[in-house]
């Protein structure tokens, strides 16, 4: 399934919906329509989510820093060919339900600034919507939903990373074993769910009851070199209206996605951080959910949870399922060959270069042939490249709020041991060919 399909050509365009903005926690200062404006072009992504129109600041950054490109999306002032942006926001729903405590986010779609303002109006008045970018309301997800549709028939409602432990409609610690427990009356107005990180498509096609919802993938952004990690194929016309009617029906104009390994995803495996255990489902049953180190219950992750709600072995393929191909982000690939963290300046120097002689990171790590990248691109990235275009990879699974560990076979750098190649050049910090 990582072959990319054949049907995938240059007439359809990458969307990623779910990010943050400055005014969320934990988010780099970046995060502003500008600078995802231009990290956006450096990977090759064509229609990106503003996330956090619910906060009143945001909100006048966008409104001050975007105008309409006629299609229902929003352009930079001054750069009307430039990435697309459609808006979005995340919200977190903490509550009772059926005696347990619930915690649950969703991602809202929006038309226009004007939508945008009667929900702002809305939550205000019942909330708090200045204290983060991704609000937080004690009122239960329903709730939510009724309010959204109430502003818009043209808004989505779409529940977000949806088996995380803690703040998902799946997730082990808070949430529901079926979606329409959750949303109960409003289940009508949910028709596409995002996967997450630590998941993938194929996990979730081992439910029988997600077949008639889209399965859509985003990175959850909170700095812009984080963008695409998770994306979303389109072939229909680049407007709102047929982008959200995609979303709805599958098909036609959505047409798949790009996918994290899930392995690498922060609650892949179950686990305990703080003892740095790691356990397969299978391990942690065997020792009833506690930490073989400290006794404490661990972190049941996200295949245990599949693998207790699913009704089909691994490996089924439903009928009409789209297509997804997995990546590994290319200043990922690039620490590994270095031997060092993806945030280091010898990383964002290489990165910047490649993208200068090669094109747009995604157009290196999946659309373009390996003998046109070879005359263009390090030997030992082409090599990374292939491998992981072949899903030959050496996996160290996150658990526990932990990102895993994914890198090519050829590189073998996992926990700094392995050959390697190269060193980088100490002047040029550039990739040296074998």
């Amino acid at each position: 399934m990582d072959t990319i399909p054949s049907a995938w050509n240059e007439g359809m365009f990458v969307a990623d919906f779910h990010v943050h903005s400055h005014f969320s926690r934990a988010t780099s200062r970046d995060m502003h329509p500008s600078a995802l404006n231009e990290a956006a072009k450096q990977k090759g992504i064509f229609l990106v989510g503003t996330g956090d129109f619910t906060h009143p600041g945001y909100l006048k950054e966008l409104k001050e820093e975007l105008e309409p490109d006629g299609n229902g999306f929003y352009v930079c002032k001054g750069d009307p060919e430039g990435t697309r942006f459609i808006l979005t926001a995340e919200v977190a729903n903490i509550f009772t339900q059926a005696g347990r405590n619930r915690r649950i986010h969703t991602c809202l779609f929006a038309p226009d600034f004007e939508t945008v303002e009667e929900i702002q109006r809305r939550l205000d008045s019942i909330g708090n919507i200045t204290s983060d970018g991704r609000p937080i309301f004690g009122f239960p997800v329903k709730e939510l939903v009724r309010l959204v549709m109430d502003c818009s028939a043209d808004c989505l409602v779409l529940p977000a990373h949806i088996w995380t432990p803690w703040f998902s409609l799946f997730g082990a610690k808070s949430g529901f074993d079926t979606l329409e427990k959750c949303f109960e009356e409003q289940s009508c107005h949910i028709y596409a769910l995002e996967t997450g990180l630590s998941s993938d498509p194929q996990m979730n096609w081992r439910l029988s009851c997600l077949d008639k919802y889209t399965l859509v993938s985003n990175s959850d952004a909170h700095s812009p070199s984080r963008l695409g990690r998770e994306a979303n194929i389109f072939s229909c016309q680049p407007t709102y209206k047929d982008v959200i009617s995609a979303i709805k029906k599958s098909k036609p104009g959505f047409e798949g996605t790009i996918e994290f390994f899930p392995e690498e995803g922060k609650y892949h495996y179950d686990g305990h951080r703080a003892c740095g255990i790691c356990l397969k489902p299978a391990e942690t049953l065997e020792r009833q959910g506690l930490c073989p180190a400290c006794g404490k219950p661990v972190t049941v992750g996200v295949l245990h949870r599949v693998e207790e709600l699913s009704d089909r072995p691994e490996g089924f393929v439903p009928p009409g399922a789209r297509p997804c191909v997995h990546l590994i982000p290319l200043e990922e690939i690039l620490a590994a060959i270095f031997g060092v963290k993806t945030i280091t300046k010898r990383v964002h120097k290489e990165y910047l270069r490649l993208i200068e002689i090669a094109g747009p990171e995604l157009d290196i790590l999946l659309w373009k042939d390996e003998d046109e990248l070879s005359s263009v691109v390090p030997g030992e990235v082409l090599a990374a490249i292939k491998a992981m275009r072949e899903g030959n990879v050496s996996i160290r699974p996150g658990f526990d709020g932990e990102y895993g560990r994914i890198v090519p076979d050829t590189i073998e750098r996992i926990d700094g041991k392995g050959k390697g190649p190269g060193k980088p050049c100490a002047k040029c910090h550039q990739i040296k060919l074998f």
